[in-house]
């Protein structure tokens, strides 16, 4: 079972598949994930249970930047013997993007 994609967060993306919120020039962010052992974070606007990837801006890497991300890469990275990395922050609560107050990348 994903540690991720859980089936509560699977049904309220139901309403949010890939390309809802393309011509929306402030999406909704329904999920926040995060290296809980890093810097990384990823702000998730719309999901494909087929594919297990989401839309998301992710910030704490190279770039910060919009794109693609596999929630089955993403559950994969572990620190130790079975201790996940990522991890979804239980507590966000949705938000539209210019409310996290991030730089955003062109």
């Amino acid at each position: 079972m994903s540690h991720l994609a859980t089936p509560e967060l699977k049904k309220i993306f139901e309403n949010y598949p890939f390309y809802s919120q393309e011509n929306n020039s402030d999406p909704l962010v329904i999920a926040k994930l995060f290296d809980a052992y890093g810097s990384a974070t990823w702000y998730i606007t719309e999901y494909s249970p087929v594919e297990n990837t989401a839309f998301a801006y992710v910030t704490g890497l190279a770039h910060d930047e919009w794109g693609y991300v596999s929630l089955t890469e993403l559950e994969s990275i572990m620190l130790a013997a079975q201790v996940p990395r990522i991890e979804r922050d239980m507590y966000f609560e949705s938000v539209k993007f210019s409310e996290l107050k991030l730089k955003k990348a062109c």
